[in-house]
């Protein structure tokens, strides 16, 4: 990210790595050459990699300085870690939004980059000063390469039959492991891990001797802790399609009256503050006033379970899109009153504040649903998968970002059909924003449904009954001897 922000800043610094400015006489202005354009592309694509890696990373490496899962109170401790990163997160960004942005639209661009690279570079000094004192897990193999020797394993062997339930050694584990045989669940991936043949099977290290022909335990099970959680993941795209809904509130607000003051007036682009300011401030007060506070009254510790956490934020994001939709009606009703159906940069006698209701709305759905979600994650994955479960929300962002532009082309493409004017129109006040807003209300209430029903199939978390946490990382000795006794019990 450091390299793609100097880039970046160079591109305003050299003259050379930017078309000479327009001119003013003839409105005549030259296209960037191919090494310009390569020189700009080259920082943004620096900067994705770098935020790509810093930002699933960063999550589950501070998660690890604090995560002891034998400790009784781990899960209100991770809870915490989790609020206040999005909290800090948030700050972080209405900062950029208004502080660095001031200072480019004041000083200038140069300024503006320059201070970014500065601060950039800062913190990658502390992080490496700071580095000793962090508490470093040895990296593993690659967990994708371990999935698709799973599914390859599971393939060849899918013609084997399984083994007794209270036989003992036909499943391949780590030896430092006390976990012997995999769930019941997904069982077909069970076959991966079945040992034929000892000798051949097993190296002299006891490693399996071709590792696309045998595969451990904990590997079938952290492919099954990942698909398993695979349908909660999606519940989270539709919230994050509604969070993506940018540009229409910028046109909404740009349309109305901005005004806090006779002098002073919000930019239609800063309304999104509204959302990162109710999600700070929500974090704020639920970990330090409404949890301490109901656990003062119930005289014991009291914390919502991720799953309600995110029942709550996927429910908030159906109210922000009805919302939505009841004041784009309002708003295109009154421009269609004062005559302004054929102008859609008029603004109308109608303040742009109605708008922060459903920033609001949708920003404390982010703060139940996406810190639930990360918490979720972390929480019901193996600890050897917490990047790729602090990763997981962030690529259902970029899922639903795509998805978000299909949507809008599909309505868009239907509702303009004959040469009607279609409901995304770029004549916001022709145009029917309201009922595409009530689309995704719809959507919204369809997805809520799918939410209770996966996760009424997932069953119990990690943080109720325990003995799930040992079946979502396989049987022990004395549960698969216990397992045994049963099945033979049933038999006779």
């Amino acid at each position: 990210m450091l390299q793609g922000m100097i880039l970046l800043w160079l591109t305003a610094m050299v003259p050379e790595s930017k078309p000479p400015t327009c001119d003013l006489l003839t409105q005549r202005c030259r296209s960037p050459t191919a090494a310009q354009m390569s020189l700009l592309i080259s920082s943004f694509v620096l900067i994705s990699i770098g935020a790509g890696g810093v930002r699933p990373c960063s999550l589950a490496f501070g998660a690890d300085q604090l995560d002891q899962r034998d400790n009784l109170k781990n899960d209100r401790v991770l809870e915490s870690f989790f609020g206040w990163y999005y909290a800090s997160a948030a700050i972080s960004v209405l900062i950029a939004l208004t502080g660095i942005v001031y200072i480019q639209d004041h000083l200038g661009y140069r300024v503006g980059f320059g201070v970014s690279a500065i601060l950039m570079l800062l913190s990658v000094l502390v992080f490496f000063i700071a580095s000793p004192l962090y508490l470093k897990l040895n990296p593993s193999n690659s967990l994708l390469t371990g999935f698709l020797q799973v599914m390859v394993v599971a393939y060849k062997n899918r013609n084997l039959t399984f083994p007794l339930p209270d036989s003992t050694g036909s499943y391949h584990h780590r030896r430092d492991s006390n976990i012997v045989a995999p769930t019941r669940k997904l069982r077909f991936l069970n076959k991966a891990c079945i040992i034929k043949n000892p000798g051949q099977d097993i190296a002299s290290d006891g490693s399996a001797s071709n590792p696309w022909s045998l595969c451990t335990v904990e590997q079938v099970e952290e492919l099954k802790a990942l698909i398993k959680v695979l349908p909660l993941w999606s519940t989270g795209i539709i919230m994050s399609i509604n969070l993506s809904q940018n540009s229409f509130p910028v046109l909404q607000a740009s349309s109305m009256d901005r005004h806090l003051t006779t002098k002073f007036q919000i930019p239609a682009g800063s309304y999104g503050m509204f959302n990162i300011i109710s999600l700070a401030l929500w974090v704020i007060l639920y970990d330090r006033a409404i949890l301490p506070m109901a656990s003062k009254l119930k005289g014991k510790p009291i914390r919502f379970s991720v799953k309600l956490r995110m029942g709550i934020g996927l429910f908030l994001t159906c109210l922000a899109m009805a919302v939505s939709a009841i004041i784009e009606n309002a708003r295109r009703r009154k421009a269609i009153q004062e005559g302004f159906l054929n102008n859609p940069h008029a603004v109308l006698n109608m303040s742009a504040l109605w708008l922060v209701p459903q920033f609001c709305l949708n920003g404390l759905a982010e703060a139940f649903t996406a810190i639930g979600q990360t918490e979720f994650f972390y929480s019901e994955l193996p600890k050897s998968m917490s990047s790729i479960a602090a990763a997981l929300f962030g690529l259902g962002l970029a899922v639903a970002n795509l998805l978000a532009s299909v949507v809008v082309s599909i309505i868009d493409g239907i509702t303009s059909r004959g040469g009607k004017e279609g409901w995304v129109s770029s004549n916001i006040n022709k145009g029917r924003i309201d009922s595409y807003y009530w689309v995704l209300t719809i959507l919204s209430v369809v997805n809520l449904l799918y939410y209770f029903v996966c996760a009424w199939a997932y069953g119990p978390c990690g943080d109720q009954p325990t003995k799930v946490t040992r079946a979502r990382n396989g049987l022990r000795k004395e549960e698969l001897a216990n397992l045994g006794t049963k099945e033979m019990k049933g038999k006779a």
